[in-house]
């Protein structure tokens, strides 16, 4: 299988550590992709031009990053990383859209910004930073909820943490989570986030 991936994007983050937490990179091959220049491999494997896109080995593609996690989780060998029914379930797929959502304000706020100052919508950033903000603030809250073994809502969380620190640090999010960041401060010396950090 190939992962077309972006080493700043916060979304093929999260796949790249779930592959790593599954003992799987001699079955899945990684290839950077710069998704704004639109590559043909990229578009063939995902007609959206986003990453990240998984090929599998007959030519089937899959994309949007909880589609790809969880196939990967169900046919490569390792520990569950989704799991299988019941509170804990629903338990670890509530955080995985909740981080997500942080990664889509978040990504969306770099993109507005990055247009000229003119064209910029401040009532836009306003409702990005305060959804980024909110989400924050229930992660502090239910931080315990994500003690234990590494599941998905875990893996999710830690891929929105490091997306804000890289691209959002004047948000100072740790100032207002004390404990949200003692938890990131532990998961990111895990070799599975120390491998996939973006580029300083």
């Amino acid at each position: 299988m190939k992962l077309y991936h972006s080493p700043t994007s916060p979304f093929a983050r999260k796949v790249r550590v779930l592959i790593r937490e599954k003992g799987a990179l001699a079955q899945v091959t990684e290839e950077l992709a710069a998704a704004m220049s639109d590559p043909q491999s990229l578009i063939e494997a995902n007609p959206l031009g986003k990453v990240p896109a998984l090929i599998l080995k007959d030519g089937t593609s899959f994309f949007d990053s909880p589609l790809i996690c969880e196939y990967l989780d169900a046919v490569l060998a390792g520990p569950p990383l989704f799991p299988a029914a019941g509170p804990e379930r629903w338990r670890a797929l509530r955080f995985q859209a909740l981080a997500d959502g942080i990664m889509d304000a978040a990504v969306s706020l770099v993109f507005e910004m990055n247009r000229p100052e003119t064209e910029r919508s401040e009532m836009w950033m306003g409702r990005w930073r305060r959804a980024v903000t909110r989400g924050i603030g229930v992660l502090e809250h239910e931080v315990s909820l994500l003690d234990g073994p590494l599941d998905i809502g875990g893996i999710a969380t830690g891929a929105a943490l490091g997306y804000l620190d890289f691209r959002h640090a004047a948000m100072n999010w740790q100032a207002g989570a004390p404990e949200l960041a003692g938890w990131w401060r532990d998961l990111a010396k895990r070799q599975s986030f120390a491998e996939t950090a973006p580029p300083v």
